[in-house]
């Protein structure tokens, strides 16, 4: 075996990992709005240098219409970054089961929790809000409308924020679900930033939990928006349930 490479794992420098440790191998796909030719793949390593990519290798080109085209780059980070300096304001992971939720609410709660989700604006997509409200659920993990304890709403998708806001007054909800989708040109972010807005401009905010979820949605971000909390891809019913419990129950001692 070959022992001259670099093998120190150091978490305050760690780079990327490639073909050997600590190489700084990185991979790289974009798209340029220029023909597929080769003055195409210089513009292409002249960007990835810019990025701070060593050595860049176009290893994959093509044409993905007429003046446009795909490159997959390949090239060498010299650059670290201190893992330990990186602290989170993570969601607690002891994610409780179903029946656990529904017993944690009697004890502790005493009623009932109601649940109001929608895909709100102008996005159309329903997947994601319906796999955590809708009974069925999504991947063997039911929804909160079968959640004995909880009384779950959905109003679909394209729901204005203001009658979003709306229902939940008429509900007396407390906790606020919300699915975002659609990301061009970050309509998402204004969205999700109109609705906070709305709900402090009612005086409403502190009144609700308010939470989000879609594909590009990250607890950070969510927090950064205004939000309590924020879940992405690989989320189900039980995660949303177990935050939104606990932080009722929280907010009752405060």
């Amino acid at each position: 075996m070959n022992n001259k490479f670099d093998k120190t794992l150091d978490l305050t420098k760690i780079k990327p990992y490639g073909d050997t440790f600590n190489d700084g191998k990185v991979q790289i796909s974009f798209t340029l709005p220029v023909e597929d030719d080769e003055k195409a793949i210089v513009a292409a390593k002249i960007l990835t240098r810019k990025m701070g990519v060593k050595n860049p290798s176009v290893v994959y080109h093509c044409p993905l219409d007429k003046g446009f085209t795909y490159f997959v780059v390949y090239g060498r980070l010299n650059q670290t970054i201190d893992y330990t300096e990186i602290h989170l304001d993570a969601i607690d992971k002891e994610i409780m089961a179903r029946e656990q939720i529904n017993e944690y609410i009697k004890e502790n709660i005493e009623r009932k929790i109601i649940i109001l989700g929608a895909t709100t604006g102008t996005d159309a997509h329903t997947v994601g809000i319906d796999a955590i409200i809708n009974r069925k659920g999504y991947k063997g993990h039911y929804g909160l409308e079968s959640y004995e304890m909880v009384e779950a709403y959905n109003m679909g998708s394209q729901v204005p924020n203001e009658e979003f806001i709306k229902r939940a007054l008429e509900l007396k909800a407390d906790v606020l679900l919300v699915s975002q989708t659609v990301t061009q040109k970050d309509i998402h972010l204004k969205n999700l930033t109109q609705l906070v807005d709305l709900l402090e401009g009612e005086g409403l905010r502190d009144k609700v939990i308010l939470v989000c979820g879609g594909p590009r949605i990250t607890h950070e971000l969510a927090k950064e928006l205004g939000y309590d909390a924020g879940f992405g891809p690989n989320k189900y019913a039980e995660d949303v349930a177990t935050f939104a419990i606990k932080e009722i129950v929280n907010r009752k001692k405060l």
